[in-house]
């Protein structure tokens, strides 16, 4: 599922970073990327992490073309595609693109319950399960059932709550933090994954909106049970704790309790296991 199943992910030397890394499956329902949505062009996403020292800590691009032309099939690669064995930062964005954009998005079983409309795909469950994340739940206002495949996020920035406790009292000196790596050139994942204050400021980190303090990226919940730990720092183990914690969270930030009983939580999330998608299914 293009995870690692950590809660942060583990870069070179062992170096721990301070985001969950969310599945590449997603990556073509994406219209923003990272947590925060500070990159909006996929073919420059496409080789920050080879740079970034929490990551793969190459020098620079051009030490990573340099990499690159130290071995003869990628030389030959690349000469084949782009008639040239020139080999150019532009060469590497344009091949990581395509390999990106290549990875399908595979079928669910709630897919192909849509496609056919057969009522015996799902569980008595499952289906009532879809009834509460349409209704009491109200999941469909970050996670809509629109989009063909289904997207299953509004791709918009919400607040969760998770993380930015920690925090809300340092915003001044966060933003200082900032603007003195801003000056020195320094690189904003690069910040973001070596200091975990800064993390959890979400989406107010690439906009300095002060209401998108704390706002992080809706995820898809596509293979939703298969991506666990959840939120954007891993910080929720289980998919049961993770619904519990959104229903929580979101009568909270309503002002009034969601009442679901314990078993429309059960049923609820059995429709959300039924988003997986079995190894051997054919892309849509």
């Amino acid at each position: 599922m293009f995870i690692d199943a950590k809660p942060a992910s583990e870069g070179v030397h062992g170096i721990l970073g301070t985001r969950n890394a969310p599945s590449l499956a997603d990556i073509n329902l994406m219209s923003s990327f990272f947590w925060d949505g500070r990159e909006a062009k996929l073919e420059d996403v496409s080789i920050l992490a080879f740079t970034n020292p929490a990551e793969m800590a190459v020098p620079d691009n051009q030490a990573l073309v340099e990499k690159i032309k130290q071995n003869d099939k990628h030389i030959a690669r690349f000469e084949r595609i782009f008639d040239s064995r020139d080999i150019n930062i532009d060469h590497v964005k344009t091949a990581m693109t395509a390999y990106l954009r290549s990875i399908p998005v595979p079928p669910t079983r709630y897919d192909r319950y849509l496609q056919s409309g057969d009522h015996s795909l799902m569980s008595e469950d499952e289906l009532a399960g879809i009834a509460i994340f349409k209704g009491k739940a109200d999941c469909v206002e970050c996670h809509p059932l629109q989009g063909d495949p289904v997207h299953f996020t509004d791709n918009l920035y919400h607040h969760t709550g998770i993380g930015f406790e920690k925090v809300s009292g340092n915003v001044n000196e966060m933003m200082e933090r900032i603007q003195d790596a801003e000056s020195k050139g320094l690189a904003l994942g690069t910040l973001i994954l070596s200091d975990p204050d800064v993390a959890q400021l979400g989406r107010f980190v690439a906009t300095r909106d002060p209401q998108d303090l704390g706002a992080f990226r809706t995820p898809s919940l596509r293979n939703i049970a298969n991506t666990a730990p959840y939120m954007h720092d891993g910080s929720v183990l289980t998919l049961e704790e993770a619904v519990e914690y959104e229903i929580y969270y979101r009568g909270l930030s309503r002002g009034r309790p969601i009442n679901i009983t314990a078993e429309e939580k059960r049923q609820l999330t059995a429709f959300l296991r039924a988003l997986d998608s079995p190894p051997s299914s054919p892309p849509l």
